[in-house]
């Protein structure tokens, strides 16, 4: 019992269970922050141009159901703004970061026979077999 109880503590303080948890942590107060922006800046500003004041009192009926689709709206634009944010925010510069970083470190060459991506360190092509110059260290 012991030893499960020791590899469940190794688990748990492993570093990536730990930024999960923290990553999740951050994303839940993100996606307050920006659905409190969303319902108290964005939607007056577009209800202003619009003339609907509460996109969440937005509903019709057909046949005694009640179909609330303004509550839908308000969801969408919290959504495409927290996709928006996370893109341009982390995911473009990451990206970018990344590129460079492959740009200036490259792990792979391309064989000059039949142009297959191969190890910087590969003295033999695994595709083709052909022999290749050695890596300059």
């Amino acid at each position: 019992m012991p030893k499960l109880l020791t590899d469940f503590k190794q688990f748990l303080f492993r570093g990536n269970v730990v930024d999960l948890a923290v990553a999740v942590v951050i994303g839940t107060a993100f996606t307050a922050v920006v659905k409190a922006l969303v319902a108290d800046i964005v939607t007056p500003i577009i209800a202003a141009i619009v003339g609907q004041p509460n996109f969440g009192a937005l509903k019709f009926t057909i046949n005694g159901s009640q179909f609330a689709y303004g509550d839908f709206l308000n969801n969408v634009i919290t959504f495409v703004s927290i996709a928006a944010a996370v893109f341009f925010l982390i995911v473009a510069p990451i990206n970018a970061l990344m590129s460079r970083r492959a740009k200036e470190d490259p792990d792979t060459k391309e064989c000059p026979e039949c142009t297959s991506a191969i190890p910087v360190k590969a003295r033999r092509c695994p595709l083709c077999t052909s022999g290749l110059a050695p890596a300059a260290d």
